[in-house]
């Protein structure tokens, strides 16, 4: 009995955490402005286009594709910059942390998957912290609630692996 009551409680932190985790997470995009800087991570299929929407509601935008994940696979603009060399959350935080620095931003918007969000910007935020980060999430519409909670879940655990210092793997 013992050893079950720590087990327990060790289980129960995690799955409140869990909860916490993900009603931290942004619902829907933040405010985004006309003359914005718009940063997508690549790594779900559903970003680019979701980004690409986002340019066409607002023509002024400046967006910047970051990782490996940007395969062409869009209507490419003169608006639209591709960083392909950044194969991580924390390398895409420090692609960005280089482009904010040269052009002088301070507020940036970042697209991400909605499960992925928290990490995201907490990774770009702890490589820029006077920038104003703005979130867009994107929704992870039709898929099965098992792939969605398993997501959820290995995005949590990266999280908390993520605070504990370890940016990589």
């Amino acid at each position: 009995m013992k050893l079950l009551t720590p087990s327990l409680l060790i289980i129960t932190c995690f799955v409140i955490g869990g909860m916490f985790f993900k009603s931290f997470a942004p619902r829907g995009c933040e405010n985004i402005r006309p003359d914005d800087t718009v940063f997508v991570l690549t790594g779900d299929m559903r970003r680019i286009p979701f980004a690409m929407r986002q340019l066409r509601k607002y023509p002024g935008i400046d967006l910047y594709i970051i990782g490996a994940g940007a395969n062409g696979s869009f209507e490419m603009t003169r608006r639209v910059t591709i960083e392909t060399s950044s194969k991580s959350t924390y390398q895409n935080a420090l692609a960005i942390k280089k482009i904010a620095e040269c052009s002088g931003l301070d507020r940036l918007v970042i697209i991400t998957t909605e499960d992925h969000m928290n990490r995201a910007k907490y990774l770009v935020k702890q490589e820029l912290p006077n920038s104003e980060i703005v979130a867009c999430p994107v929704p992870l519409t039709d898929m099965p609630v098992t792939k969605r909670l398993e997501r959820w879940v290995i995005e949590y655990i990266k999280y908390i692996v993520t605070l504990f210092g370890i940016k990589e793997g």
